[in-house]
């Protein structure tokens, strides 16, 4: 009977420990219909400290694979510590988390579809955000109006999502934060990238990151974008680029560039 009870009260201890969340208390959770994806979304929302402020708005930055970002009994593979970061800094600065769609994330974050992968679904998902999520989020919170208030970010493939959403509709987001962008998937995304106008990216900029330690192809497809973007003439003030000799493909490393990123996110 000691034996049992002893062991009930282990898996009581282990079960807690493993679904203990490190979620800050500035973050709150919500579900909203998701038509064009058929779905339901569950949305995380980092607030700072200073929303206490009733007459003052904030920037806003949407960000992929909520799952990841903000609690470590949610995540893949460790969290981002997004809460955490924003709080040591005292940014201005309210986050969404949008979660993955699990076994549909590549088909959501991907604008073409792959020979073997397929997917190719982000324009539904992007017309989510755009038409369903930021009226939702303009209503309940207090955001700043304007592409120079709102920004879109994301890593892999949320990276590679997160380029083509502020390519297609530069009105609407004014900076991307892009980590370890998966470009290999679809060749198509330069030529999506010519299409564009620099009329329309004129205050445009992104903020690129990956580690030497990734894969073979992360730097060349990196600066093929970089220099895509110089053809279409965008100035050096509008693209930061870096590769880190020691960054590799985890959280761990996202969670290393968070700050500077935020930071970046907040210059004028």
């Amino acid at each position: 009977m000691k034996i049992c009870l002893l062991l009930l009260i282990s898996l009581s201890l282990s079960l807690s420990a493993v679904a203990q969340s490190t979620a800050s208390k500035n973050i709150s959770i919500f579900n909203i219909e998701a038509p064009q994806l058929d779905t339901i979304k569950k949305i995380w929302v980092y607030l700072p400290a200073a929303y206490s402020n009733k007459q003052q708005t904030f920037p806003v930055l949407y960000l992929q694979d909520a799952q990841n970002l903000f609690d470590n009994s949610t995540s893949y593979a460790g969290e981002w510590r997004v809460d955490e970061i924003l709080d040591s800094l005292q940014l201005e600065l309210i986050v969404i988390g949008i979660e993955h769609g699990n076994e549909k994330r590549i088909d959501e974050l991907t604008p073409f579809p792959h020979p073997e992968y397929k997917g190719g679904n982000a324009d539904n998902y992007l017309d989510f955000i755009t038409s369903t999520l930021q009226p939702e989020i303009k209503e309940r919170f207090q955001v700043k109006e304007g592409a120079e208030n709102t920004f879109i970010g994301g890593s892999s493939l949320g990276g590679l999502f997160a380029y083509y959403a502020l390519l297609k509709y530069p009105h609407i987001f004014g900076k991307a934060v892009i980590f370890s962008p998966s470009f290999w998937f679809s060749d198509e995304i330069y030529t999506f990238t010519k299409t564009r106008h620099n009329s329309d990216l004129l205050k445009s900029k992104f903020f690129f990151r990956a580690g030497e330690k990734e894969s073979e192809r992360m730097l060349p497809l990196m600066n093929k974008t970089v220099e895509e973007l110089h053809k279409l003439g965008l100035a050096e003030d509008q693209i930061d680029m870096k590769l880190l000799t020691e960054g590799q493909h985890n959280e761990a490393f996202w969670s290393s560039l968070f700050p500077q990123a935020a930071l970046w996110l907040l210059e004028e």
